[in-house]
């Protein structure tokens, strides 16, 4: 069944499911702000009143005679880093090109075949951004050694090649109810970017059902409360056999899921960031603001020299002027000075955050000014506070961030 209302900071409806088959779970997707870890002793934090105790409860409409005891996956939830657990099942979807996609299926996780000449793996859809220095042919020649094998759904080359990909999370509440978060604005953010690769994609009514299949099938999965959450991996890729520079022939849309705990090594400590100044994460007229897998791979070089000197993670600069802050690795940053709130604007190079547009939608409502524009780097040096957000960091305070050898 579905039900709908208005939550805090009127961030569109909820839904509720009843699964379909005998399983009397039931799995709830509000689509509230949730702060599922302890807030810290920021002021802003604070102030958004995003806690536990804050957050409005949404209550499950089944009876509790529809509900049965789920039997946790045997494995120490206290220790959860963010990494990869084999977990039971995916979802697997095909589509031809110039086609839509069809009724999709679960399956046992494991290996998928793919084709060497696949187009995620040589030019099919995917990586452009020139200040990456991404190599897609060198991508291709590693990764062909193991395609020929069969090649696990989760292999790095390919998750990281060519195509798109999204990240949510699931957590369970007492009660044993299971809530995601606003999956079908992942669901729109996919049909973007694929627009923008040329390549057909699920519908959003087609990706939320399968998020909640594929949630459903893993619930003994889902962390208990407060332990960590699942998060969830939509992959959508060219999977059709192509040698030319064209748009594969078939593709291939694929959900896996993991439960993990905190993103950052310092869990809800405050991070520490450094700027970066010579490579870049995205152009102009490049894919800078749509998931699409090369995105990522641009930053790892950056990324494992700033760990190395013992940094939390990169804050990277526009590539024109050299002086705009963009993005960290794989989150969006704010700025907070007084009561207002600055954030990169959403040009072209960033990619347009979930966690960020909801932080924007309850940072006004509680009376906070939000500005979408061009933060130069220079005020951080007067910020009260900064912060990331995305989904795999939730909200994570900066606690120092250092530029041209200045902490």
């Amino acid at each position: 069944m579905e039900s709908s209302g208005v939550l805090a900071g009127g961030l569109h409806t909820k839904h509720i499911l009843s699964p379909p088959y005998n399983n009397p779970t039931t799995l709830l997707f509000p689509t509230s702000t949730q702060r599922l870890f302890s807030p810290s002793s920021l002021k802003l934090h604070n102030q958004l009143s995003l806690t536990h105790s804050a957050t409005r409860s949404v209550a499950a409409t089944a009876s509790s005679t529809a509900r049965e005891t789920i039997e946790l996956a045997d494995i120490c939830w206290d220790d959860l880093g963010f990494g990869l657990v084999d977990t039971d099942y995916m979802y697997y979807m095909k589509c031809s090109s110039g086609g839509s996609f069809s009724k999709g299926e679960l399956r046992r996780f494991g290996k998928i075949e793919l084709s060497p000449s696949a187009g995620v793996l040589n030019y099919g859809q995917g990586v452009v951004d020139d200040g990456g220095k991404f190599d897609a042919k060198d991508a291709a020649e590693e990764v062909l050694v193991v395609v020929v094998l069969k090649v696990l759904s989760v292999v790095m080359m390919i998750v990281y090649g060519q195509g798109l990909f999204e990240g949510l999370k699931a957590y369970r509440r007492e009660g044993d109810s299971i809530l995601l978060f606003r999956p079908e604005e992942n669901a729109l953010r996919m049909r973007m970017g694929a627009e923008r690769m040329c390549m057909p994609s699920p519908t959003a009514d087609q990706f939320v059902e399968a998020v909640k299949l594929t949630v459903l099938a893993n619930k003994r999965w889902v962390p208990p409360q407060g332990k960590g959450s699942l998060y969830i991996r939509p992959l959508l890729m060219g999977s059709g056999a192509v040698l030319g520079l064209a748009p594969a022939p078939e593709y291939t849309f694929l959900i896996y899921v993991s439960p993990v705990g905190n993103y950052f090594k310092e869990g809800l400590a405050p991070i520490n960031l450094v700027v970066e100044n010579e490579f870049h994460r995205a152009a102009p007229g490049g894919t800078g603001g749509i998931k699409t897998i090369g995105n990522y791979a641009s930053v790892l070089k950056a990324q494992s020299a700033a760990k190395a000197k013992g940094y939390s993670d990169v804050l990277y600069l526009d590539s024109v002027q050299k002086r705009y802050l963009e993005e960290v690795s794989s989150c969006n940053v704010f700025v907070v000075k007084g009561k207002t709130i600055s954030t990169p604007a959403i040009k072209g190079t960033i990619l347009p955050g979930i966690t960020r547009k909801s932080i924007i939608d309850v940072a006004r409502t509680q009376g906070f000014q939000v500005e979408e524009r061009l933060v130069a780097v220079e005020e951080l040096l007067d910020a009260d506070e900064v912060f990331c957000t995305g989904t795999a960091v939730v909200v994570s305070p900066v606690g120092s961030i250092t530029y041209l050898g200045k902490r």
